[in-house]
């Protein structure tokens, strides 16, 4: 066989067929129901009883539901793109795996690095989230850790090591190798009790709602910050844009799924309308019950502002759904990271032994190795120092996901007659286009990190990747 260059290694794109053939040892247990279960339950993770407070706080105002509507218009365009490429190509690894089929290899590799990080990142933060939620509702029956084991490393404040953030994710991981049929259950019951109680929230903080508190609805825009105005309103799409890397965890188990032909485009935009809905009541209900700035560093905002009102039953259920919707988007943030990295072990990016299947048809390894990285980043390294990574790897892959769509219809070789994104070429061109703006939006601390991170995915691509795939 004649021997590649490493430029000839780089442009080489797979075959459809033969990623159909690899996958089709993965076996097809899930539904509609646990796919749009998954994505929700990501997508509102911990961040719906958190974001809307703090965006309004720091960026927006009232106008923070506006923030999560050009969110979700960015979103669902990139929903739209990620629905047709994953009809056409329900392979494992999402974004990863496409553009090794549309880009070739190297491109692939990129994004698929790129969005590595993104599920590390989210499952160290909201681990982290999940364990001071757990504490502090611990703490009101007189329980405390010792110091050192309640956060990770900061040493002004004495602390070194997470424990209940490792314990949490350590226990997704045990459950993960359980079975994908036992955790999609789970996972289930979990998203509908979140569902629930934000319907409650919504409904109970409207009696308390004061319309004086959403005037004026976009606040004046305060020269040298971001807050106020329009570049408010963009700078906090910006910020809460990294929730909808759920559209990526359904597509990352596209070779899990039932008639995904079907099946993934109704989840993913199905995910994208109910999250949405949800987010923007949530924040208009909490914006109008108390003056934006007083959810300035308030970590709690919804429980705080229904504690404020006088429905302190409804607070305190609200915390512990808290702590259970954070458990659900755990779920799947490792589940989805688990199958991108039997995605690299498949292709001989990673070492392969990643995409061996057990007994259960589940890549166990995979699994112990993005539990045992999300255990050492969210117990160990600061979440400040790993927060500015979050949303530069989702707009990223968004970009080629809509790219991948304009190069799909040309291919003759994928089957076309499948789910169709709307108005081609101008909405995947828009795709693009507006998910390089926010892309552009993020601060240069966040930039200098993605650009950083890919350089990284590089250097492993050119000494690993390329000499054994």
């Amino acid at each position: 066989m004649r021997k590649l260059t490493l430029w000839q290694k780089m442009c080489r794109r797979e075959s459809p067929q033969h990623y159909a053939d690899k996958d089709g040892k993965l076996k097809a247990v899930l539904g509609k129901r646990e796919m749009m279960a998954m994505g929700i339950g990501t997508v509102i993770g911990a961040g719906v009883f958190t974001m809307p407070g703090i965006v309004a706080a720091e960026y927006a105002g009232p106008a923070v539901v506006i923030s999560f509507i050009l969110a979700a218009l960015i979103a669902g365009l990139a929903a739209l793109a990620y629905a047709e490429l994953a009809s056409a190509m329900p392979f494992a690894g999402s974004v990863y795996s496409w553009a090794n089929v549309i880009f070739g290899e190297f491109i692939g590799w990129l994004a698929g690095w790129a969005i590595l990080a993104e599920y590390l990142i989210a499952l160290a933060l909201v681990s982290s989230a999940w364990s001071s939620y757990f504490q502090g509702f611990l703490s009101s029956f007189g329980f405390e850790l010792p110091r050192f084991f309640q956060a990770s490393v900061n040493l002004n404040q004495g602390t070194g090591f997470d424990l209940f953030g490792a314990l949490s994710i350590l226990l997704i991981g045990y459950l993960a190798c359980c079975g994908l049929n036992n955790i999609a259950r789970i996972e289930n019951w979990l998203v509908i009790g979140k569902i629930l109680v934000i319907i409650l929230f919504i409904l109970v903080g409207l009696t308390a709602v004061q319309v004086n508190n959403w005037v004026p609805f976009i606040p004046q825009h305060q020269p040298g910050t971001h807050f106020g105005g329009l570049s408010g309103i963009l700078a906090g799409a910006t910020q809460i844009f990294f929730a909808y890397i759920g559209f990526d965890t359904i597509a990352a188990n596209s070779a899990e799924v039932k008639n995904p032909q079907k099946t993934m485009p109704q989840a993913i935009i199905g995910t994208l309308i109910i999250a949405t809905a949800l987010f923007v009541g949530v924040a208009a209900v909490l914006t109008g019950m108390f003056p934006y700035d007083r959810f300035l560093d308030n970590a709690e905002p919804a429980a705080w502002a229904l504690r404020e009102s006088g429905h302190l039953f409804t607070a305190n259920l609200l915390s512990v759904v808290a702590l259970v919707g954070m458990f659900s988007g755990l779920v799947a943030l490792l589940i989805g990271g688990s199958r991108l990295i039997y995605s690299f072990g498949r292709d001989g990016l990673m070492p392969r032994k990643l995409a061996q299947l057990d007994q259960k048809g589940l890549p166990k390894a995979a699994i112990i190795v993005i539990t045992i990285i999300a255990i050492i980043l969210g117990a160990v390294f600061p979440i400040s120092m790993l927060a500015n990574l979050v949303s530069g790897g989702t707009l990223l892959a968004f970009i080629i996901a809509g790219m991948a769509v304009l190069r799909l219809r040309k291919r003759p070789d994928i089957v076309q007659h499948r789910f169709k994104m709307p108005w081609f070429p101008f909405l995947p061109i828009l795709t693009v286009l507006t998910s390089v703006m926010l892309l552009c939006s993020l601060n240069m601390v966040a930039i200098y990190l993605m650009i950083g991170w890919l350089i990284i995915g590089a250097l492993v691509y050119l000494l690993y990747g390329s000499r054994h795939t």
